[in-house]
């Protein structure tokens, strides 16, 4: 039987691995529309994460103009290498709530929660022991190593402390289900050599001979039979024309961004969508496409002291950054080991007490309002849940936002500074994703709809005011002598209603996205919005499924790359299981 998994990302690279583990007798062809890059730099050097974004290896994806956000265009990044985000995010590896993964059954789907997502999260890892975390919620065996980082700058040592100072607890444990706390977090990197290890160089080097990996072919659609009143896949045929038989199934695992285009281009989704973009419907599913939900972020930068040395300095001194290099190469201790390690994750009451809290969850229901759609409900549920973070707060060294680090010749520039991205959790807004046209040639429409709720504006302001408390709290004030962003000439420490205009306005300025897009084939009953069961398969198919982060019904808080790993081991035991029984 051959199996067709199209996309080699993140999901993708793991299910055709396990698959092909698995299923020996089968054969398993992983199609991916960009290259091999096993031997780039950027990807590999956990130092350079982020030089990726807007290069060769980007789909460099953009939204509609967001009239929430000041009609700003937001870039949607997503990996067009195998390997796909694994390969360009910034390795963050943590963990959402027990109760967030328990939402998902909750929505209709059983099997979907805490228990059954950590058992594959942790089939995912081999963590590397530290002195720093404990033992809960890590594996020990997985094909993704993960460390935490041998590079801790000087003046991060004072953020523990700091947020303790602030009442909020060391978590020595946060990735066994309460996230809540402050903590040292782990980077999926491989400590035998220092590099990035992602589902590329993890995961494919454990497949068998029956995994065929092709990469540089991009698939135009999935095709499709009726059969006893629901549909077949019969297989795919590529943007050349080229058509691939499928003996038993086909898998989309293109991301949140382009698996429902897929369905789309397939005739599978909305009427209205179909007959804007001039394709025929094969399958009514109004929710391909919809639900779109995403992370966003704001930040603030404070220049360092003369005598602490941040990242930054890589940016200024060509003769340091290429010393720090060749150490790198040599398999040396290195300034281009970093990656970010100090995170604290927060409930509203921990950040703005009890009455703050209230306020926002006030907010959050006049922007639910009487909506009906099971997500908002629950994601009010989430908010008032204690036990579920609603900010993250990363220390992240060197300068990070809106505004630039300082130009050469300016008088910062050569400066070093650290940086505090604060994440929102749960935001309200909700958007879509849908074909433009029928052609490939054509970007999709993706709207997040980003700040289109009071709450979310709100969740953002409350979010970099805490920046600023953080940072003006000791010892973590000791380390810093300016507010580089927002900057008091900026935003004034004062608290007039004049300031508080200014906090609104930088907000709606220089909010970001996190790149965390999920939900747009969500699973969750037909009848609510879904487009795929429990088993992952797409309503009224015999075979089709998706497998990536579109499947999430529901956001949930952290970094999403654990969960979509997780969802990619799930779906391959469920592959497995329905594989066995019609033997």
């Amino acid at each position: 039987m051959i199996q067709i998994v199209v996309g080699g990302g993140t999901a993708g690279s793991a299910l055709a691995t396990r698959l092909s583990q698995g299923l020996p007798g089968a054969s398993i062809l992983l199609l991916e529309a960009g290259p091999s890059a096993p031997d780039e730099e950027r990807i590999n050097i956990p130092g350079r994460k982020g030089s990726t974004l807007g290069t060769v290896y980007d789909w460099n994806f953009t939204t509609v103009a967001q009239p929430g956000a000041n009609s700003r265009v937001f870039s949607v990044p997503r990996g067009k290498v195998l390997g796909g985000s694994s390969a360009l995010n910034l390795m963050s590896w943590d963990r959402a709530s027990v109760a967030e993964y328990n939402a998902w059954e909750a929505l209709g789907n059983p099997g979907w929660n805490w228990q059954s997502m950590i058992a594959a999260m942790k089939r995912v890892e081999t963590f590397a022991p530290s002195p720093h975390y404990g033992t809960t919620g890590v594996g020990t065996s997985g094909p993704i190593k993960t460390v935490i980082n041998r590079l801790i700058p000087t003046h991060q040592e004072s953020w523990i402390p700091t947020m303790n100072t602030l009442g909020v607890p060391f978590n020595k444990e946060s990735l066994g289900g309460n996230p809540l706390g402050v903590m040292y977090q782990p980077s999926n990197i491989d400590p035998a050599t220092w590099t990035r290890s992602y589902a590329a160089n993890g995961y494919l080097p454990n497949a068998g001979s029956n995994l065929e990996v092709v990469t540089g072919v991009r698939v135009a659609k999935v095709n499709l039979v009726r059969c006893a009143g629901r549909f077949t896949a019969t297989g795919v045929t590529l943007q050349d024309g080229t058509v691939i038989q499928a003996r038993k199934e086909v898998v989309l695992s293109a991301g949140s961004i382009q698996s429902p285009g897929l369905l789309e281009l397939s005739g599978i989704g909305r009427e209205s969508v179909l007959d804007d973009a001039d394709i025929d419907q094969v399958i009514n599913l109004p929710g391909v496409g919809e639900n779109l939900q995403d992370h966003f972020r704001i930040q603030g930068s404070f220049q360092l002291k003369d005598n602490y040395t941040s990242f930054d300095i890589l940016r200024s001194n060509a003769t340091l950054a290429s010393e720090q290099l060749a150490l790198w190469r040599a398999g040396q201790p290195s300034l281009y080991d970093y990656t970010g390690s100090g995170y604290t994750f927060l409930n509203w009451d921990k950040t703005v007490g009890a009455s703050g809290a209230s306020t926002l969850r006030s907010l959050a229901q006049q922007a639910v309002g009487a909506s009906s759609n099971l997500v908002d409900k629950k994601r009010l549920g989430l908010l008032a849940d204690s036990s579920v973070p609603q900010l993250e707060v990363i220390f992240s060294d060197g300068y990070t936002g809106v505004k630039g680090y300082p130009a050469a010749g300016a008088p910062l520039f050569g400066k070093g500074f650290f940086t505090l991205i604060a994440g929102i959790m749960h935001p309200l807004s909700r958007g879509s994703v849908h074909v433009r046209t029928s052609s490939l040639a054509d970007q999709p429409v993706i709207n997040p709809n980003y700040l289109s709720n009071e709450y979310d504006i709100q969740a953002a302001i409350t979010a970099i005011k805490y920046i600023r408390k953080i940072a003006n709290t000791a010892p973590l004030s000791s380390v810093w002598v300016s507010e580089y962003e927002p900057g008091l000439a900026a935003v004034p420490a004062t608290t007039t209603p004049a300031d508080e205009a200014k906090w609104r306005e930088f907000a709606l300025a220089t909010t970001l996205s996190i790149f965390h897009p999920v939900g747009t084939c969500a699973m969750l009953p037909r009848n609510k919005g879904g487009v795929v069961n429990p088993k992952l398969v797409v309503y009224g198919t015999t075979n089709l499924r998706v497998v990536d982060a579109s499947i999430m019904p529901i956001l949930v808080s952290g970094h999403i790359q654990t969960a979509v790993y997780g969802i990619a081991e799930r779906a391959a035991e469920l592959i497995i299981q329905d594989a066995n029984k019609r033997r």
